[in-house]
């Protein structure tokens, strides 16, 4: 059991005469719906990291899945807001808890009221899902790749015309990274020159060294890939820019040549977006940032895994909420398909 959750004490109620051991039969269940995620074709990794989340909430709850009541979704996830575990992982777990318990009711709900005398009835509701989970308003949509072509645009044109080229030139590499490399404020602000690896894979890396690690686990560091040119403005800004800070071993630094705080990153880029001049709409942060290079890698057919690493995501439940597609990303991906269709058939019939 990890230490994030903690089994809360209660039984199981009485037993009908004769009936089957609630214990094994739950576990019976989970393991039909792995088998479940499995037939659906998510992969091994994805099945056993919800596998897993499940599990520790069963256990978290202390009782059969069909005993819990809403009170006791009150109670336990209250219990894990107030040891701050973040409202992303509490949305996690129930998340997980109402897949299950709808496989239940599915799938099992006779064979329950048969051998245990419950009929079911779903313990989660928009009163204490939204409240204890955050699920009160969607996300923002990231900024498409339009906007953000504007934005460097933008930055590129200060770079030519502002009184200070190297604090300019340092804004438009360090906003680009951001983007295009999937990295937290943070990190970013903890990179050093020494961390750049032009010459490791086809396009360079970026070792990110502090990245983050769950609670008490400590940096997990991960390689970032320099893609869409970014191998190219990294080394610009190494050779041109970097050079004209006070010395030191910051990638990212003021004009002191200490690090940048991941305060400052956002701070520095509402700065922009305020002389940019655009509409509230059309603004974003540096999170926004990395959910949109989530999201503009999938749209091209990225694979989900690959953009799980990229972003040093523990899990790949995680990335997914990280990704949303465009309004017409469905009507896309058709037209991308029905074209190689009609491609293949233009070919076999010139070949006749």
């Amino acid at each position: 059991m990890r230490g994030d959750l903690r089994v809360v004490p209660g039984g199981a109620a009485a037993l009908p005469a004769g009936a089957a051991d609630p214990g094994r039969f739950q576990a019976d269940c989970a393991t039909a719906y792995a088998a479940s995620w499995v037939a659906r074709g998510f992969s091994q990794v994805t099945v056993d990291s919800s596998t897993s989340r499940l599990e520790r909430v069963l256990a978290t709850f202390g009782k059969p899945a069909w005993e819990v009541t809403r009170e006791d979704v009150d109670r336990v996830v209250g219990q894990w807001a107030a040891a701050g575990i973040a409202a992303s992982t509490r949305r996690t777990y129930v998340q997980a808890f109402k897949g299950f318990h709808e496989f239940l009711t599915a799938r099992k709900g006779a064979e329950i009221e048969a051998a245990f005398g419950v009929r079911l009835e779903s313990p989660l509701n928009e009163f204490n899902a939204a409240r204890h989970v955050a699920c009160e308003t969607a996300a923002t949509a990231p900024p498409s790749p339009e906007r953000l072509g504007e934005f460097f645009e933008f930055l590129r044109g200060r770079v030519a015309t502002a009184r200070k080229f190297g604090s300019a030139g340092r804004d438009y590499a360090l906003y680009r990274t951001l983007y295009h490399a999937g990295l937290r404020a943070e990190e970013a602000a903890s990179l050093e020159l020494a961390d750049l690896h032009f010459g490791r894979g086809p396009f360079g890396k970026i070792h990110v060294r502090f990245g983050k690690g769950a609670k008490t686990s400590g940096p997990r560091p991960r390689w970032g890939p320099m893609l869409d040119g970014l191998d190219l403005i990294l080394r610009w800004f190494t050779e041109d820019v970097r050079t004209r800070f006070p010395g030191s071993v910051a990638l990212f630094c003021d004009e002191g040549g200490g690090r940048l705080h991941r305060g400052t990153i956002r701070n520095r880029l509402r700065h922009l977006l305020d002389l940019e001049g655009r509409p509230d709409a059309d603004r974003f942060t540096p999170h926004t940032l990395r959910h949109a290079c989530a999201t503009h890698n999938y749209e091209r057919g990225v694979d989900l895994v690959a953009i799980q690493q990229m972003l040093g995501h523990w899990q790949v439940a995680t990335t997914m909420r990280y990704v949303s597609p465009s309004a017409t990303f469905v009507e896309d991906a058709w037209r991308r398909a029905v074209s190689g269709t009609l491609g293949n058939l233009t070919e076999d019939d010139s070949g006749r």
